[in-house]
C-alpha cells in the first residue's frame, strides 16, 4: 500500500496509543500446552527423548537468522554478530551460528548414511548491518559454509513519525528527506515469502524452519531437542523458553482465550508490560506474580527463537496478508497529553507474532506450543554495554546481560555439561561463586569452550568424554573436532585441542600442567581497540 497505507495505518495505532486502547481487552490468559526439558534434571519429557526425535528431524531442517542490530547498546561500533563470543577462541557470534549448523548437517549425514544432506542457512540484514555481514562472510570465506547455501535479505526502513497525528518527521539538515527508522524483525516472514524460499524449500522437501536471533550463544543447544518437541507433539509454532521470574522485562507465551468467540483464541507471546495488566483483569487479580511452589510466574519466558513446521508456514504466508505481521507503535510521550514524542517514533512488528496469522490462515487447527528449558542451558544475551550492566550488578541483578557476562554463562553451562558426563571439575553456583571482574560478577573457571564440531547433543558428549577425566577451577579448555575422544586427561592450566576433518584423536592418559591462562580487567583510563 506505500507510504498513503503506511501513514493511513500509523495514524490508527497513534490514536488507539493515545487513547489507552487495550488490545487484550476481549481475552483471558492462561498457560499454554508445551514440554519442559532439562539436560541435567527432570523435565515432562526426557531431554534424551526430544533430542533423538530431533536427530531424525535434522535432514529437514532450514536456519533463518536475523541480524537487524548494530552493537551500540554494547558500546561497539561494529555488527553485533561480529562480537567474540569468548576470550578463549575469539570466535564471533555469527561463525558459532555457522559451525552450529554444519555440525548438524554433519550429524544428519553420519545418523542417515547420505552424504547429500545440505542445510542452508538465510540472514535477514537491515540497511544498518547489510554491508558489514556480507564484509564479514566474505573476509571468512563462510566460515567453510558453501555459497549456495548461504542467502543474505535485506530488510527495509520505514518513515519516522514525529506526533500522534503521524506527521513525518524530517532529517535536521535536510528538510527534504524524511527520517527513516527500522521496521522490526517481523518482517522476516514477508521477506522470506518475497524471495520465494519457502516455496523453494517446501518444493526440496524441507520440514522446518529454525529462527535464530544474533547473540545469546546459549541457546543454540536447545535447537535439536526443541525439533525433537516439535515433532512430537505436531507442534505448527514452538518458542523456546525458559522459567520467568515475575514481573521480569521479557516476554512470556500464554494462551489468549477469546471471551465471546472461541475461535479467535490463540497462542502468542504477550510483552511484559501489558501481561500485568491483563492479569490483574482476570483471576485473582494479583497480577504477574510468581507461582509459590516454582518462584517463577507460571507463564513460560519467550527468550525469541522459535521453530516452525514448513508446511503450516508456506500456507499462511500464501495467505492475504504474505507474511506481513500486524504491527503496533510503541511512542514515547513528551507529557500527558500523549499527542507529541520526546523523539521521533515508527510502526514495528515482530517476528514472535506471525501466530496472528496462523490463527486467520489455519483457524483453530493451529498448533502452537513451547518448549521451556533451563535458564543456564539456554539464555543468557550479550546485549548491554559494561556501564549498564555495572549498574545492574549494583542494583542486585545476577544477569547484566554483558559481553562478559554471557561469555561466563557460556563457561557455566560448559561445566555443567562436562559434569554430566561424568568429569571430575568445579561447577560454578550461580551467584555464590561468582567473582567481579570489571564490576560484573563471572565465573572464576574453569573455562570450558566445547565447540560445535566437538558435538551439538547430550548423545555426542556421552560418547566422546570417557574414562577418568579431571579439570582443575584455574583451567581453560578447548575441545574440537569431530573424531575426537577424551580418555583419562588431568588438567590444571590451559589445553587447546583441535583436529582436522578426517583426524581421529583418542587422549589418553595425557597430563597437562602449565601457568594456563589469566584474566587480566581492562584498565579503566586507556583507550584499548574494540577488536580483542
Amino acid at each position: 500500500g506505500g507510504l498513503a497505507a503506511y501513514l493511513s495505518k500509523a495514524r490508527t495505532l497513534l490514536k488507539e496509543s493515545a487513547d489507552g486502547v487495550n488490545p487484550f481487552a476481549d481475552y483471558e490468559a492462561v498457560v499454554p500446552e508445551g514440554e519442559s526439558l532439562s539436560f541435567d534434571g527432570e523435565g515432562t519429557m526426557p531431554f534424551s527423548e526430544a533430542e533423538q526425535l530431533g536427530i531424525q528431524a535434522m535432514p529437514g531442517a532450514v536456519f533463518v537468522l536475523v541480524a537487524g542490530g548494530l552493537g551500540e547498546r554494547l558500546g561497539y561500533s561494529g555488527i553485533k554478530l561480529s562480537l567474540e563470543t569468548n576470550l578463549c577462541t575469539n570466535k564471533s557470534y555469527l561463525e558459532i551460528y555457522v559451525k552450529y549448523i554444519q555440525a548438524m548437517q554433519y550429524l544428519a549425514r553420519k545418523k542417515t548414511g547420505r552424504d547429500d544432506i545440505r542445510i542452508p542457512l538465510v540472514i535477514m540484514t537491515s540497511g544498518d548491518t547489510d554491508p558489514l555481514t556480507r564484509k564479514l562472510l566474505a573476509e571468512n570465506n563462510n566460515f567453510g559454509m558453501d555459497d549456495d547455501m548461504l542467502m543474505v535479505v535485506t530488510q527495509d526502513k520505514v518513515a519516522a513519525l514525529k506526533d500522534g497525528n503521524a506527521g513525518l518527521a524530517l532529517e535536521d539538515d535536510d528538510r527534504w528527506s524524511i527520517q527513516t527508522k527500522p521496521h522490526g524483525h517481523g518482517d522476516v516472514h514477508h521477506l522470506l515469502y518475497r524471495e520465494g524460499l519457502v516455496d523453494k524449500w517446501e518444493k526440496e522437501g524441507r520440514t522446518h524452519v529454525i529462527f535464530l536471533q544474533d547473540t545469546n550463544a546459549l541457546v543454540i543447544n536447545s535447537v535439536v531437542p526443541t525439533l525433537g518437541v516439535s515433532v512430537s507433539k505436531g507442534f505448527h509454532m514452538n518458542s523456546i523458553c525458559v522459567p520467568r521470574l515475575a514481573g521480569e522485562a521479557a516476554g512470556a507465551i500464554a494462551r489468549l482465550e477469546h471471551k465471546s468467540d472461541p475461535s479467535k483464541s490463540l497462542v502468542i507471546n504477550v510483552e511484559y508490560n501489558q501481561l500485568d495488566p491483563l492479569l490483574r483483569s482476570q483471576g485473582d487479580r494479583k497480577g504477574d506474580v510468581a507461582d509459590p511452589a516454582t518462584g517463577y510466574s507460571p507463564f513460560p519466558g519467550n527468550v525469541n527463537n522459535i521453530v516452525i513446521e514448513m508446511s503450516a508456514y508456506s500456507k499462511t504466508l500464501r495467505g492475504e496478508d504474505q507474511g506481513v505481521v500486524l504491527e503496533f507503535v510503541n511512542p514515547k510521550y513528551k507529557d500527558a497529553t500523549r499527542t507529541d514524542f520526546k523523539k521521533p517514533t515508527r510502526l514495528e512488528c515482530m517476528m514472535q507474532d506471525i501466530p496472528k496469522l496462523f490463527q486467520k490462515e489455519m483457524g483453530t487447527e493451529a498448533n502452537i506450543g513451547f518448549t521451556m528449558f533451563d535458564r543456564w542451558f539456554t539464555f543468557s544475551p550479550a546485549k548491554n554495554a559494561l556501564e549498564a550492566g555495572v549498574e545492574d550488578v549494583k542494583k542486585g541483578s545476577t544477569a547484566p546481560g554483558t559481553m562478559s557476562s554471557a561469555e561466563s554463562d557460556k563457561y557455566i553451562q560448559n561445566q555443567r555439561k562436562l559434569k554430566f558426563a561424568g568429569v571430575d571439575l568445579p561447577v560454578t553456583q550461580v551467584p555464590d561463586d561468582l567473582i567481579p571482574v570489571s564490576g560484573i560478577p563471572v565465573t572464576e573457571g574453569p573455562r570450558i569452550v566445547l565447540c560445535p564440531a566437538f558435538g551439538i547433543t547430550q548423545e555426542e558428549l556421552l560418547a566422546k568424554i570417557q574414562g577418568d577425566v579431571k579439570i582443575s577451577k584455574r583451567s581453560s579448555v578447548v575441545l574440537e573436532g569431530h573424531h575426537l575422544t577424551i580418555k583419562n586427561l588431568n588438567v590444571d592450566g590451559a589445553l587447546v585441542i583441535r583436529t582436522g576433518e578426517d583426524s581421529h584423536v583418542t587422549v589418553d592418559g595425557l597430563k597437562v600442567s602449565n601457568k594456563g591462562w589469566t584474566i587480566v580487567p581492562n584498565d579503566p583510563s586507556k583507550e584499548y581497540e574494540e577488536a580483542v
